[in-house]
């Protein structure tokens, strides 16, 4: 049965003492806590016996200890191991430094992040002309001598950024191009022009789908690779042992993999192209009954080669700018893992950015010499 907080006095050793009684919880401690606060308030050396409490929780706890800190001088206290657990677990907790408020901001705040938005693109902007720069000097020390490329390590990037990613690349295109034949199927079919979507499908994949899906899926393929395994490089220090041993990083670093991704990119938009049409043929053989040698015929003979070198042309811009922003942001990454996980989610966003801006780009230059 419950039995309410209370305390009475009583002589212990010649001296008064507070002795607590029954349940001192939020619920059964009534005004037991105002009360015992008064009988302490500016005494001195009054003992408090708190072990004939039977229950006790935080409230409890706290109304106790906030009690006991009124007196002017506090005495002798006892109380049950349990209980005497309760009572320091929750002085610690009032110990605590309370949560700092966040200061409100202001509307001139707005105009500080401006400026300092303003000032750190600025400063992007000169890295990525220093970093160009750097990049620009290794090609031509490569140039200049071939035999200092280092070959083992371009092949072997080549095939882990390149080769190895040829069948996601034909998967992806492929349901691409087979996505746009059934759409242009289904569109022009209303105005008895369906067999036009096999023109449809040869420039949407010709021109832009092979190009644009391959930099897309190396922008979060390879450039989150390259800015992992170069930020993990530099987080070791090991960039800065290679500086001490006289190794420029863009030799032995960054130009392997701008040179692997300029070498493989070409080949996957070349999967790409012919993973396209064979989803584009795929739909026109089973919705509009064309046979494929029907489907690339009119291939032939209405859409042609130049639309093939259009997107092919693309390809190694696509390359350069997805290698030099995978290695740059590797080579910005500090030395705490948080960094590189920044450094690596903006290699892919910015790759994945510049390669719908070049591609924007090529089409408007495309469109303005009527190409």
């Amino acid at each position: 049965m419950d039995e309410p907080g209370d305390f009475h006095v009583e002589e212990k050793g010649g001296a008064k003492a507070l002795v607590l009684t029954g349940d001192w919880t939020a619920v059964d401690m009534g005004a037991a806590n105002d009360r015992l606060a008064k009988a302490l308030a500016g005494t001195r050396g009054v003992a408090v016996d708190v072990t004939g409490v039977n229950r006790c929780d935080t409230s409890g706890a706290y109304e106790i200890l906030r009690a006991i800190g009124q007196s002017a001088e506090p005495g002798p206290f006892s109380a049950t191991p349990r209980v005497n657990r309760l009572l320091e677990l929750v002085h610690h907790a009032t110990k605590a430094e309370p949560t700092p408020e966040h200061p409100r901001r202001s509307f001139f705040d707005l105009f500080d992040r401006m400026g300092h938005g303003v000032v750190d693109l600025a400063i992007n902007v000169f890295d990525t002309l220093v970093f160009n720069g750097h990049l620009l000097i290794a090609v031509g020390r490569a140039v200049r001598n071939p035999r200092k490329i280092r070959w083992a390590a371009v092949m072997s990037l080549a095939e882990r950024a390149g080769l190895d990613a040829i069948p996601i690349v034909a998967t992806t295109t492929f349901f691409i191009g087979a996505v746009v034949g059934l759409l242009g199927a289904n569109m022009l079919r209303q105005f008895g022009a369906q067999v036009f979507a096999v023109e449809l499908i040869g420039i949407a994949v010709l021109r832009e789908f092979n190009v644009l899906i391959t930099a897309l899926l190396l922008a979060g393929r390879s450039a989150s690779a390259f800015a992992a395994e170069i930020g993990a490089m530099k987080m070791n220090q090991e960039i800065d042992a290679m500086r001490v041993l006289g190794v420029d990083p863009f030799d032995a670093l960054v130009f392997p993999r701008f040179l692997a991704l300029l070498l493989t990119i070409p080949l996957l938009v070349f999967v790409a192209t012919v993973a396209g049409l064979v989803g584009g043929m795929v739909v026109a053989l089973t919705v509009l009954g064309l046979e494929p040698a029907a489907f690339f015929q009119r291939l032939v003979d209405n859409v042609g080669a130049v639309h093939f070198w259009v997107g092919m042309s693309k390809a190694p811009v696509m390359a350069v700018v997805i290698a030099g922003i995978g290695c740059r942001q590797g080579l910005e990454v500090g030395g705490d893992v948080e960094s590189l996980g920044r450094r690596v989610t903006a290699a892919v966003v910015h790759a994945i950015f510049a390669a719908i801006l070049i591609d924007a780009v090529f089409a408007l230059i495309y469109m303005e010499l009527n190409i």
